[in-house]
């Protein structure tokens, strides 16, 4: 127990914003599931999804409030849907937003999460119109539900698999891997997600090799002394 209260110090103080950040998410989620309604927590939902309707109407309120949330589960362990938590919650934000942050500083962690998020949702915009007028995807693809942190997770697990210093090949096949399994592939095109998840990926990695060649670590302050009273 002393190691553990130890080692959430530590995350918190060396990643501070990303530890708020991770909070703020589970408390959406706790709210949407625990305290509203169904009816009531989609139509949350729906009114911060990045579809194409919402993008037109209101596109902001689309893009920042689809950042509050993730789509997922915290209770279903056996189902996708909990996998899918896992990697963009715990080992996206949790892991590498964190590592980022302190690695690089708050600015360029955050700057490459909030890049994924846009890039990946804008780009993915004219695939989708080119698909709904060639009847590739249905109708329904214009309102239907499309929320989250997954883009800008997909786009740190990217970059931080560039930056780790051993098993860059391996951890970079893990996140191509995840989408390309995760997708649907029946039709012409993969799932527009499919699609955004692949960009923000590559957005990753591009912004990682970046990084690699001439961002420097930035400085962190030193740990407290640990507290004698917790030394074994």
């Amino acid at each position: 127990m002393r190691r553990a209260a130890r080692a959430l110090g530590t995350y918190l103080s060396r990643s501070p914003v990303t530890a708020g950040y991770v909070v703020l998410l589970l408390s959406t989620h706790l709210w949407c599931t625990a305290v509203l309604s169904t009816a009531e927590a989609q139509r949350v939902l729906l009114g911060v999804s990045t579809h194409l309707d919402n993008l037109h109407d209101r596109p902001l309120r689309a893009l920042a409030g689809s950042l509050l949330f993730f789509d997922g589960t915290l209770t279903e362990v056996t189902s996708e849907a909990f996998a899918g938590t896992l990697i963009t919650l715990g080992l996206g934000v949790a892991g590498c937003l964190a590592w980022l942050e302190r690695r690089y500083g708050r600015g360029r962690a955050y700057g490459l999460f909030l890049l994924g998020h846009l890039a990946a949702t804008l780009l993915t915009v004219p695939v989708i119109q080119v698909a709904l007028a060639h009847g590739w995807y249905p109708d329904s693809v214009r309102h239907a539900p499309d929320f989250g942190i997954s883009y800008g997770a997909e786009t740190v697990l990217a970059a931080a698999a560039l930056l780790l210093p051993r098993a860059r090949r391996l951890a970079a096949a893990g996140v191509v891997a995840w989408p390309v399994l995760g997708g649907d592939w029946s039709g012409v095109l993969p799932d527009f997600t499919t699609i955004g998840h692949l960009l923000a990926a590559a957005i990753g990695f591009v912004c990682g090799a970046l990084l690699l060649r001439t961002a420097r670590p930035a400085a962190t302050a030193p740990l407290p002394p640990a507290d004698p009273a917790l030394v074994e």
